[in-house]
């Protein structure tokens, strides 16, 4: 249910025998920008239009204020316009949450980066070559522990037939463990949600808390992030939220999929929010507001991930370079029905992009969305 992974893709035709079949309505005419969002607003018209998603909407806050740029339909059925203010879930971009919650653990001397994952999980990651005796708190949130991500095992046929069916995150991390490593743990990278689904048990297990509720208290409310919720098994999205689709095929009717049982992501992708609260949490973050100058270090080294365009992994937060120069601080997510991203820069510039197409999306998307937030970045930078 992440960016990174596109096992979905391939059984989607399932979906369209159990959810049924939405015919694709017409893309609305995008809101209107000021002068120097014009690019931006071209990026989002092209995301509703020749990329073929639905609706889209790109949240950006910075130097000159905040400001929201919409274009096509949150529900296909009634041609309803897509709304700035929408929620939706963020699938992976929960990772961000989960890993500041961690790293405010170590702050406070509860837990150590790299002591092994046994101290606080004893007997959890076992068998077939896995083993928590060797593997680091660090390498669970870096994608550097070998372990393999469930979701490569995971019976979609299952999921898509009974979207709102439970999964316990002990029995999605033994899917995995049934498995042996991808590599030995520190040798390598590979994006694993099983690594965020063992962080947020660890989260549980020092706090006596979930990881949900660690969450609300440590970062939902001081940051006042009124439409951010961790919803557990709860299927809804709460307030104003656009549909949520998949595309079966290339040239297949939109299938919905808005009401999820969130559980099947857990903590390595569940949560609800929306442009305003991700991009003020962001700003947050690498702010210095969330976590301590050490902890924030630590986030913030990056190792690379192979990817072509120069994108590196710290933890739980990825950077990406920018067109005019610099970094892109953030994450990307992918869940059933919608596809986000964030990014922020270190002198204050946010953005959040969300379409409300996943997975099936056109490679025209994947790429617009990444461009949709580049741009944004870019625009709002400080005049040399």
């Amino acid at each position: 249910m992440i960016k990174h992974q596109r096992a979905l893709s391939g059984v989607l035709a399932l979906a369209v025998a159990v959810a049924g079949a939405l015919a694709t309505g017409p893309a609305a005419s995008a809101s209107t920008g000021t002068a120097h969002h014009d690019r931006l607003q071209e990026v989002i018209h092209q995301l509703t239009t020749v990329d073929g998603g639905p609706g889209a909407l790109i949240r950006v806050r910075g130097r000159r204020g905040d400001a929201v740029l919409t274009s096509g339909v949150a529900d296909v059925t009634n041609g309803a316009p897509m709304r700035g203010d929408s929620s939706f879930r963020i699938g992976s971009m929960t990772k961000m949450f989960v890993a500041t919650t961690v790293l405010q653990l170590v702050g406070e001397r509860r837990v150590v980066l790299d002591a092994p994952v046994e101290r606080y999980l004893p007997g959890v990651v076992r068998g077939h070559g896995n083993d928590g005796r060797v593997i680091t708190v660090r390498q669970l949130l870096q994608h550097t522990s070998g372990i393999p991500d469930y979701l490569n095992y995971l019976s979609l046929e299952e999921v898509l037939g009974d979207p709102l069916a439970h999964h316990d995150p002990r029995d999605l991390v033994n899917l995995a463990l049934a498995h042996p490593p991808t590599f030995e743990p520190g040798t390598g990278w590979s994006y694993s949600n099983t690594g965020y689904l063992l962080a947020g048990m660890l989260i549980e297990k020092v706090t006596g808390h979930t990881y949900g509720e660690e969450i609300r208290r440590r970062i939902i409310k001081p940051l006042r992030l009124r439409q951010t919720y961790v919803p557990v098994d709860a299927s809804a999205i709460p307030g104003p939220h656009p549909r949520g689709y998949a595309r079966p095929g290339p040239d297949a009717p939109l299938v919905d999929f808005t009401a999820i049982n969130p559980s099947v992501a857990g903590a390595s992708g569940s949560m609800i929010s929306s442009g305003a609260d991700l991009n003020r949490f962001l700003g947050a973050l690498v702010g210095g507001r969330l976590l301590r100058p050490a902890q924030l270090r630590e986030m913030m080294r990056t190792r690379p991930t192979g990817s072509p365009d120069g994108s590196a992994y710290g933890l739980g937060l990825e950077s990406d370079p920018l067109p005019c120069g610099g970094l892109s601080w953030g994450h990307d997510g992918g869940i059933l029905g919608y596809q986000t991203l964030s990014g922020a820069t270190l002198d204050g510039r946010q953005a959040t992009v969300m379409v409300n197409l996943y997975p099936g999306e056109s490679e025209a998307q994947d790429h617009d969305t990444k461009a949709a937030v580049q741009t944004a970045l870019c625009e709002d930078r400080p005049a040399l």
